[in-house]
């Protein structure tokens, strides 16, 4: 395993308790300005970079951030990007999971003025998605970036970018009922074949 501290960032005693009992390190809880619903990800992140480099005096190579509304991970996904990404370091500061999408782009469409309209007119309007180029959706199993990118160019997407492609089944963030009904039974699922 490559990942020097897991840590979780929270402003929930109750999942901090959980986390440490799994193993994990809750230094911490997160200011309830840094909980909010609209709050950027990016600055929940800071936060705990900064927290280490100023109490603990402690920094890291890359950040890894695994979004707890993605947790259909296989167990080798994130050695696996981190290989890949310090491995061609050179050339990349960062790794997105991503995986295919449905839902084609060049088939959605926008309502303007009660009448359906291409939501992306500069692509082909094919009907069927089995037409169309791939197109991809970063789903949230991990994003690993080089900490002082990171910083720089504030966003886990920076300009030297490469890419991990995940199975259909892990294709799925959890935002609502709805979403955590299909990822349980996948769960469920996964389990009964193993």
């Amino acid at each position: 395993m490559h990942v020097d501290e897991v840590m979780v960032s929270t402003d929930s005693e109750e999942i901090a308790e959980i986390a440490r009992r799994f193993g994990a390190s809750v230094p911490f809880l997160r200011p309830i300005e840094l909980a909010q619903d609209k709050t950027p990800t990016f600055d929940a992140v800071l936060h705990t970079i900064n927290y280490y480099r100023e109490i603990e005096k402690r920094g890291f190579d890359y950040i890894v951030l695994l979004e707890p509304t993605s947790p259909l991970r296989e167990s080798d996904d994130i050695d696996s990007m981190i290989e890949a990404v310090v491995d061609q370091a050179e050339r990349y500061d960062a790794i997105t999971s991503i995986g295919e999408v449905h839902e084609h782009p060049s088939i959605m469409k926008r309502i303007v003025d009660h009448s359906l309209e291409p939501f992306c007119k500069e692509l082909s309007q094919e009907t069927r998605r089995q037409d169309n180029s791939p197109a991809y959706f970063p789903y949230g199993v991990a994003y690993i970036v080089k900490t002082e990118i990171l910083l720089k160019e504030k966003t886990f997407y920076p300009e030297r970018s490469t890419y991990y492609l995940i199975q259909r089944y892990q294709a799925y963030e959890i935002d609502d009922l709805y979403d955590f009904l299909c990822v349980e039974v996948i769960m469920q699922h996964r389990k009964e074949k193993i």
